[in-house]
């Protein structure tokens, strides 16, 4: 029976070791994300090393395809990540990476790419932005889609209230930058990545509700119905103070400082990148985690969201999940201590009764062996 019971107890922690050996990778990880849970950039990383373990081609690739699709910004930031990540890319890939960047920001394509978003008030890149933020510091661009979006609101039409809230804030906005001297810059420019990701359906569907929700009540559609009355191109002198007019700047706290978080991934990203934040986040909390994000990882930022997806700003993985595999390790650990006890306990009593009966033994050999006594 001692033997059984010891033999027991020896498969027990045999069993329970393998299973914290087993355990033991993916509780580490479970820990490494719970605790870098408020932590974009530490979280990111952890994800990373983890893609990259399992696939050491995958930036390689991500690269070409990048390439193949004419982003070039993109193939830059995977180059970005592969250097920090001490990953080798090819000489080849490297070169045309380097060549199609220098290309890319050749004097004649950024002259052209600033004009095109100075007329259409459309970006791709920071040149493009440079050009829309142009039009915007002139206050041509906020208020042609001030006068566009307002008539419609104000004759009961189907109006971007988001882009006029935002054209509207972006009136006063652009008289703090110049009163400033500057030091309103960055809001000036999220809200123009805002506005523009708005027009071309840039930005999440769960971000867009959140938007229209900030946006409803920022433009008194009777103020602005007397400003639009008689606002034209030809005289913004009279336009741009009635808008103000009408523009409820109390109400509008939280979508300028979505518009400052914007405008932080922007200065550390580019605009692309933070176009690709507001296509991945689903409110205001996540704009602030992409722009933590950005601070970090700066030109790497556009290949980690196109990686990560939103996992790179959130737990892809539930909480409760982890927190599953960090209660079998337990598990399997509180089952080894329990069987090296018990086996343990076994042994020694197997032992005692061993002893015991072996000096039993010999006192009956003694007694057995003394004369007897009369």
């Amino acid at each position: 029976m001692d033997r059984r019971w010891i033999a027991t107890g020896l498969v027990g922690i045999t069993a329970c070791a393998v299973a914290c050996v087993l355990l033991w990778p993916r509780t580490e990880w479970a820990v490494a994300v719970l605790a870098a849970r408020d932590d974009p950039a530490a979280l990111s990383d952890i994800q990373l090393d983890s893609a990259l373990r399992n696939d050491p081609g995958l930036l390689a690739r991500e690269a070409e395809a990048a390439l193949a699709a004419g982003d070039i910004d993109l193939a830059d930031s995977f180059a970005e990540v592969a250097v920090a990540r001490n990953t080798i890319l090819s000489e080849g890939l490297r070169t045309r990476i380097t060549d199609a960047v220098a290309q890319e920001n050749s004097v004649g394509r950024l002259a052209e790419r600033f004009a095109g978003g100075l007329v259409t008030g459309q970006a791709e890149d920071a040149a493009g932005l440079t050009g829309v933020i142009a039009g915007d510091l002139f206050v041509f661009g906020d208020i042609r889609d001030v006068l566009r979006e307002g008539k419609h609101v104000v004759m009961g039409e189907d109006g971007d209230r988001v882009i006029l809230g935002l054209a509207a804030a972006g009136l006063a906005v652009t008289a703090a930058t110049y009163l400033s001297a500057g030091g309103a810059a960055p809001v000036r420019a999220g809200l123009t990545m805002v506005k523009d990701a708005r027009k071309a359906g840039r930005m999440s569907a769960g971000l867009s509700r959140w938007a229209g929700r900030s946006a409803r009540d920022l433009v008194d559609a009777p103020v602005l119905q007397k400003a639009l009355a008689t606002g034209s191109f030809a005289r913004p002198d009279r336009v741009v103070p009635a808008v103000k007019t009408a523009f409820r700047m109390e109400k509008a706290g939280a979508l300028v400082r979505v518009a400052k978080d914007v405008g932080r991934i922007g200065k550390r990203a580019g605009t692309r990148g933070a176009f690709d934040a507001m296509k991945l986040a689903e409110g205001p909390k996540d704009i602030a985690r992409a722009a933590r994000l950005a601070e970090a990882k700066g030109g790497q930022t556009r290949a980690i969201l196109k990686m990560l997806g939103r996992g790179a700003l959130v737990l892809a993985v539930g909480a409760f999940d982890l927190a599953l595999w960090l209660f079998w390790a337990l598990i399997a650990a509180f089952g080894f201590i329990v069987s090296i006890k018990t086996t343990t306990e076994r042994f020694t009593l197997s032992l005692l009764r061993r002893r015991k009966a072996a000096r039993a033994k010999l006192c009956h050999v003694a007694i057995s062996a003394s004369p007897a006594i009369a």
